[in-house]
């Protein structure tokens, strides 16, 4: 391809929520913190390296009896206050701008874990009752 020489007109996609088939045997809660596990299914957050595009969930989702894809999960994206971990994983003010790690589908550390956890979105604001999480 050549560089531009003239305007583009280049198509725009505002995307506030994703769908996504979800694993098999997996129940999701509305509100909790869900992304997509290596096989491309939707799961809850866990202590996991393999996870991606973690939002929150939409609805609350039922696939336990089923199998991979029989049910589609709906995530929102945008920035939702979750549970800081404790002890020398708490989030502070320091850490916004920085990574925010899944602990659990509700609770975002500040580290990997040891390399145990997955990167779930970036720290936008710490308060006293939790982190700020911004998912793209």
């Amino acid at each position: 391809m050549t560089p531009l020489s003239a305007d583009r007109n280049t198509p725009r996609r505002d995307r506030t929520t994703r769908h996504v088939p979800l694993a098999a045997a997996t129940k999701l809660f509305a509100g909790g913190m869900s992304a997509i596990n290596a096989a491309g299914n939707l799961v809850a957050v866990t202590a996991s390296t393999t996870l991606k595009g973690a939002a929150r969930t939409a609805k609350q989702v039922d696939n336990s009896t089923g199998a991979a894809g029989d049910q589609t999960g709906e995530q929102e994206l945008g920035t939702f206050r979750w549970n800081n971990s404790t002890s020398t994983d708490l989030i502070t003010r320091a850490d916004i701008g920085s990574d925010a790690y899944g602990v659990d589908d509700q609770t975002v550390a500040k580290t990997n874990g040891g390399g145990t956890r997955s990167v779930v979105g970036k720290i936008a604001d710490v308060d006293d009752i939790g982190v700020w999480v911004t998912h793209t």
